[in-house]
């Protein structure tokens, strides 16, 4: 969804604005595309006009489950530009500024937002809350009907509320519709590459499942000085599309014969690969990467 319409800050600044929103009312109906409220920020919070969003298997996780609170407004990888910010931002963020809303918080002064071992901010703690930290929405539509926030973003409307501590500014000559997908996509591979598994130079990984987030995790391989990448789906056209990002060996996990995936990449690595990730979110895939994991003492 790519949003070009603007709104003058110095005329909405502090006002309620009215815009379009896809909304989901039930799980695994179509979304509807209303008119909405979209209420100043509070305290801490800034309010983005949403440039481009894109989908992720997340939002239609929460689209199809049944216990979500409906009404919601979807969507969670997205760019976008401050319109207004509230009271009390002690951030740099200024009108302007373009920004990614992202679902994990960083407000930048905590134990464990300071540190290098962890990233899962104590002061606004991940809930998965359909409201704002402070228990309310900044949502309804023009009935004055309350409508749920998610994962503190709600990307699918051309306005959104979120809390200072769920954003970052970005370079704004990125191409927005390459930019949102830094909100959690890219991140999450790149970052289980880079940050979380530490991946050194020279070692082999083996990735199963060359989505999104699969890519990612190549790119962040490929960055980290990996020898060997070994990308795994099945879908063979994959094999072309995942050497841009840094694969060097593809498997097409439906022409293995007789042999497993885990034992064609034990063949290949001497014995298993250093790093595995699996990216689909299969259990059955979690015992087959383990299978391949290079075994090590400790």
């Amino acid at each position: 969804m790519d949003n070009c319409c603007g709104v003058d800050s110095n005329k909405t600044a502090g006002k309620p604005i009215k815009c379009r929103a896809a909304v989901a009312r039930k799980a695994e109906e179509p979304l509807v595309i209303e008119e909405v409220i979209v209420n100043p920020p509070k305290s801490g919070e800034v309010r983005i006009r949403i440039i481009c969003t894109s989908l992720c298997h997340t939002d239609i996780t929460f689209w199809k489950l049944k216990g979500a609170c409906f009404p919601m407004i979807l969507g969670h990888e997205a760019v976008g530009v401050v319109e207004s910010v509230g009271e009390n931002v002690t951030s740099e963020l200024v009108e302007g500024d373009t920004v990614i809303p992202t679902f994990v918080s960083d407000c930048g002064e905590c134990r464990d937002c300071t540190s290098q071992k962890s990233n899962l901010c104590s002061i606004f703690p991940m809930s998965g809350s359909p409201l704002m930290y402070d228990g309310s929405s900044r949502f309804t539509n023009i009935k004055g009907e309350t409508l749920h926030h998610f994962l503190s973003v709600s990307s699918f409307t051309e306005y959104t509320v979120v809390h200072a501590a769920n954003v970052t500014k970005i370079d704004p000559m990125i191409p927005p519709s390459r930019a949102c997908l830094l909100s959690c996509g890219v991140s999450t591979g790149v970052g289980a590459a880079w940050r979380s598994a530490n991946v050194e130079a020279g070692s082999t990984v083996a990735i199963f499942g060359l989505g999104a987030v699969g890519l990612a995790v190549a790119e962040g391989a490929r960055l980290r000085g990996a020898a060997k990448i070994i990308g795994v789906d099945v879908n063979p056209e994959k094999c072309e599309i995942s050497k841009a990002f840094g694969v060097t060996d593809f498997i097409d996990s439906t022409s293995c014969g007789e042999k497993s995936v885990g034992q064609i990449i034990n063949e290949m690595t001497d014995e298993g690969a250093d790093y595995c990730f699996e990216c689909v979110g299969k259990s059955s895939l979690v015992q087959e990467a383990y299978s391949c994991c290079r075994k090590v003492s400790s």
